[in-house]
């Protein structure tokens, strides 16, 4: 349940982030806004009327938005008016939801940094906290035998002697098992939150390409959080946006080719379902990381409503591009009828993705 109340605490975030945007913009360029809301109506509670904008909470808690003078579909026209406005400010305006979208990434990027995120390091620092985890597990190994997965936390290493790994690091792991080939060690783990131990007995040929060295068939990694002071967290999350945005682009270009050809891969896609889902996991390794999913979940966001899909910035703007070479207006009923078409697509991806989501549940 509190999984669920912070999924919707990220979504509500990011989208009325992107309505933000869109806000700004408008209210810079001289665009009137009659509305700006948090939530969907119907219409909960209003705040207040400041100028001509009113703003307002509602019931359907999964965004907001902003209401324009005539906005997409609406023939308002007059002092103010979208449609009356030039077209570089409309596309400003458009582009704006996007930009604040990777400006809100950045800024959680940043704060997941500065308070720090679980990663991959060499040797502890004195006193530094670490977790010794489970990366991999070997399969046809003992140590696959025994129940052990990835993501299982390491706690203690021992034997039936009383030795001990007193610095739990994945060398001295090694090491400790390379020494005792036919010999029980026990393995002290946490799993899903419950801890356990498992005797297991080092074996020869469970690694491939050192048949002769006695092993568990187990990968391990140090993980550390490391925190930074926020200059430098600022500074680090430039190429943490950049480095995710071309992550995030470049598997969406993946996924549209493959519809193009007529063989979408969906099976790495998450829906409402999924992302509740993750973040649970995320939130298990702390804050940080939950901010970092968050940041990556603003960055698909802004690549998503660039798309040249109706009722999207994106189709928007093409639309923009297409009246700028013809000189003229779009009919506004052939505007709508594709605005219709792009709703029933994102319907219909919307639900193939979550059944998706529901199936990986049972699997």
């Amino acid at each position: 349940m509190l999984t669920a109340l912070l999924v919707v605490a990220i979504l509500v975030l990011l989208i009325v982030a992107h309505e933000l945007g869109h806000f700004f913009a408008a209210k810079i360029f001289g665009v009137r806004v009659d509305e700006f809301g948090v939530g969907y109506p119907p219409r909960a509670f209003r705040f207040g009327k400041i100028g001509d904008t009113e703003y307002t909470l509602n019931w359907i808690p999964f965004g907001g938005f902003v209401r324009l003078f005539g906005d997409e579909g609406q023939v308002e026209h007059g002092r103010g008016s979208f449609l009356d406005a030039p077209r570089w400010k409309q596309a400003i305006v458009l582009v704006a939801g996007v930009a604040a979208n990777v400006v809100v990434a950045w800024l959680l990027f940043a704060g997941a940094i500065h308070i720090g995120v679980p990663k991959p390091i060499d040797t502890p620092l004195p006193g530094q906290k670490v977790q010794l985890i489970v990366s991999d597990i070997v399969q046809g190994s003992p140590a696959e035998a025994s129940g052990l997965t990835p993501g299982d936390e390491i706690t203690a290493v021992s034997d039936a002697k009383g030795a001990s790994v007193e610095v739990l690091t994945a060398k001295n792991v090694v090491d400790f098992v390379r020494a005792r080939a036919g010999k029980p060690v026990n393995i002290s783990y946490v799993h899903a939150g419950v801890a356990s131990t498992v005797s297991l007995t080092p074996a020869n040929a469970v690694l491939p390409n050192a048949a002769a060295q006695p092993a568990l068939g187990i990968a391990l990694v140090l993980i550390a959080v490391e925190q930074v002071p926020w200059s430098q967290a600022f500074a680090d999350a430039f190429p943490a946006t950049r480095n995710a945005f071309k992550m995030v682009a470049n598997d969406l270009w993946i996924l549209l080719a493959g519809a193009v050809r007529g063989a979408p891969d969906l099976a790495a896609v998450v829906g409402p379902v999924g992302i509740v889902s993750y973040v649970g996991e995320a939130s298990q390794n702390g804050l940080g990381a939950v901010l970092m999913f968050a940041a990556l979940i603003s960055i698909n966001l802004s690549i998503i409503n660039l798309i040249p899909i109706p009722a999207l910035d994106g189709g928007r703007l093409f639309v923009l591009g297409i009246e700028a070479i013809m000189r003229r207006r779009a009919p506004r009923l052939a505007i709508q009828a594709l605005n219709a078409l792009g709703v029933a697509l994102i319907i219909l991806l919307m639900v193939v993705v979550t059944f998706n989501d529901v199936s990986r549940l049972f699997t």
